[in-house]
């Protein structure tokens, strides 16, 4: 842990030596930070979360309460982590048999949401700003602003920065309603423009 404390954690959470918490970033109730993992600023870690080591959340990462964040996790700046959602990071695990070696990474792009109860199976990238919906297990990768839900995980429409589903017109262009950003999908892909 970092000499200056320069961010709050709770008297229950647990911080393990060699791990590196952003200025701002709040710890709350239960929580364990292991060692070798790396937090940005101003993230919020809920109650009852385990950060395993090596694990990167970036910048303004809010984790709700009892998820778990497993080695080879990997979030940019601004990922939403709803209540209880959980991450695999070995594709086929078994009691008896020692994987430590074998975690696979998973990358979870920047502006993106996994809600409440969803399950990323590892090794899956989710793009930026997609949005997971509650309960939905995650087995292929996920494309920037796609809207997934279910088990396994469809894709059943886009999603603007903002969290809005976005509809296209015949030339493949949308507004968010809230932000008034506008969308172009072309051969599969959503980009902001």
């Amino acid at each position: 842990m970092q000499d200056k404390k320069t961010f709050f954690a709770h008297p229950t959470a647990v911080i393990d030596e060699g791990c590196t918490i952003g200025e701002g970033t709040k710890i709350w109730h239960f929580s364990h930070i292991m060692p070798d993992c790396s937090i940005g600023e101003r993230c919020n870690i809920g109650q009852n979360v385990v950060v395993s080591p090596q694990v990167v959340l970036g910048n303004n990462v809010k984790v709700q309460n009892n998820v778990s964040i497993y080695t080879g996790v990997i979030c940019e700046d601004d990922v939403f982590l709803g209540p209880s959602m959980v991450f695999t990071n070995v594709i086929n695990p078994r009691s008896a048999v020692n994987r430590r070696g074998q975690y696979a990474r998973t990358l979870v792009r920047r502006g993106a949401s996994i809600g409440a109860n969803a399950t990323i199976v590892c090794g899956h990238d989710i793009g930026e700003f997609a949005f997971i919906g509650a309960g939905a297990v995650v087995t292929k990768e996920v494309p920037a602003y796609a809207l997934v839900v279910g088990n396994p995980a469809r894709q059943i429409g886009w999603m603007s920065a903002y969290g809005h589903r976005l509809e296209f017109d015949e030339n493949g262009l949308a507004i968010c309603p809230e932000s008034g950003e506008k969308y172009e999908l072309k051969d599969g892909v959503v980009s902001k423009i």
